[in-house]
């Protein structure tokens, strides 16, 4: 099964007042990133670790400049789920971006093309 994360990796602020606010955050680079971890087969060694899969989209948000008197948060109270909401909230396709990522990992679990040994090759 997939375990899918969102994440903020970094956010770019304004250093000058904008509308009586301070840090307004423009921007902010965002990450989901997808895992299935797979256990060994049973009776395996103790030895073996089991088989992780991974897959990420990475992407920039722009945010727009808050309303004067609407909704603000101040920078030392923002959220993680606060800000990727915001991603979403302005373009980011995250019922997308999810499938993607579980997509990508259903390949790398189930893949439809391989690199066999070359014929010729001496074993």
């Amino acid at each position: 099964m997939t375990t899918i994360a969102w994440t903020i990796d970094w956010m770019e602020t304004s250093t000058q007042v904008i509308d009586g606010y301070s840090q307004v955050v423009l921007s902010a680079g965002w990450r989901c990133t997808g895992t299935d971890v797979v256990p060994p087969p049973a009776g395996s060694a103790e030895t073996v670790q089991p088989t992780v899969y991974t897959a990420s989209n990475y992407g920039v948000s722009t945010f727009p400049i808050p309303a004067t008197g609407g909704s603000f948060t101040p920078y030392d109270q923002l959220t993680q789920q606060q800000v990727v909401g915001w991603c979403w909230d302005t373009g980011v396709d995250q019922v997308a971006t999810e499938a993607a990522i579980t997509a990508n990992i259903d390949a790398q679990l189930n893949p439809t093309e391989v690199q066999l040994p070359l014929p010729w090759a001496a074993a």
